[in-house]
């Protein structure tokens, strides 16, 4: 099976899916991967849809920042 037929296969079965409307489709919550302003630290944020800038604390020195 080639990967169009199972692109266009997938894409029926969506189709289908959507049109029995037994799936929902919603949007999630966004996690970023921002680093510590201060100690360099990696700290995994959550944001809501739309929402870009997030206020969070480092986990390793506490300091309070925003992500970009």
């Amino acid at each position: 099976m080639s990967k169009q037929s199972m692109r266009e296969e997938a894409e029926r079965l969506v189709r289908e899916a959507m049109e029995r409307k037994g799936v929902t489709v919603k949007q999630g919550e966004t996690r970023i991967e921002a680093k510590c302003g201060k100690c360099g630290a990696p700290n995994r944020v959550k944001a809501a849809p739309g929402q870009t800038r997030v206020p969070f604390a480092c986990k390793e020195c506490g300091q309070k920042q925003t992500s970009l």
